[in-house]
């Protein structure tokens, strides 16, 4: 079983990425591998590279051989440090329902308070009139 280490091809329709792969030489270019060793983004500039170096020395060692476009990524980065940025999720935060109407109210400019307003007099029902009558 020959082992390789090559580029296994992902990301979107003209927006590649790739990831460095340990497989089997049989194996079809996206399909199964070993192990996952790195990563080369080529649309950054200068390209995102970041590199499991240990392990890449380990296969090294046992004999894989790299592929040509990786053997140039491995001369050029190897000894380089890591120039992938790993972009930090950003955590999108909610208003809780509880705050929310408090905050608006406290937005909102206070009503003025209209002047109060002349009690209604109702007549009330005399003593002498029945309903029956």
């Amino acid at each position: 079983m020959a082992v390789k280490l090559r580029l296994a091809r992902h990301g979107s329709k003209k927006r590649p990425y790739y990831r460095l792969v340990v497989a089997n030489d049989c194996a079809r270019r996206d399909g199964r591998f070993l192990e996952h060793v790195g990563s080369y983004d080529p649309a950054h500039n200068p390209p995102a590279v970041a590199l499991k170096r240990d392990r890449i020395e380990y296969w090294l060692g046992q004999g894989a051989t790299a592929t040509y476009t990786v053997d140039n990524l491995l001369a050029k980065f190897m000894n380089a440090p890591d120039t992938a940025v790993r972009p930090v999720k950003k955590v999108r935060t909610l208003p809780s329902r509880t705050a929310a109407p408090a905050a608006v109210a406290a937005a909102a400019p206070a009503p003025t308070p209209a002047p109060p307003a002349a009690p209604a007099e109702v007549p009330a029902p005399a003593a002498s009139e029945s309903p029956d009558a």
